[in-house]
């Protein structure tokens, strides 16, 4: 799983996934990216699970470009814990994907095998994705 190494914050506010992304809206290292369509938190075992499904249908040809890392810890407390007595302690690290975020990219393989595991890696994500190329974008 991903997780920092060292954070300033054990706990901290809860950051906002409204709104377009600042940066990364665009295929940089490979050929093809998956972007999303919506914001939403995405957990370390999301984004691993989609990394997974990657690998696996190309049969490791190519290479894979993870995008996002999870920085933000999501707390919770434990269940039937009366309300008050503070913030939970952390269960799982998440990263923050904005609005038009390109998560994941492949380059090396043909464009029909990219686009069909790209496809199917978003079905592991909690968020709308489309496949989107270099190409496409000039």
């Amino acid at each position: 799983m991903l997780q920092p190494k060292r954070v300033k914050f054990r706990r901290p506010h809860g950051i906002k996934y409204e709104g377009l992304s600042k940066g990364g809206n665009e295929v940089s290292f490979g050929e093809f990216g998956l972007q999303a369509v919506d914001g939403a938190w995405v957990t370390a075992r999301q984004i691993e699970s989609a990394r997974i499904v990657l690998s696996r249908y190309t049969r490791k040809e190519g290479k894979v470009y993870v995008r996002i890392f999870p920085h933000l810890a999501k707390t919770k407390k434990p269940a039937e814990v009366r309300m008050g007595s503070g913030k939970g302690s952390p269960e799982e690290w998440v990263a923050v994907v904005k609005t038009n975020r390109v998560m994941f990219e492949m380059g090396g393989i043909p464009e029909a095998t990219a686009r069909e595991a790209l496809r199917l890696a978003s079905y592991k994500l909690p968020c709308r994705c489309r496949v989107i190329s270099k190409k496409e974008e000039k």
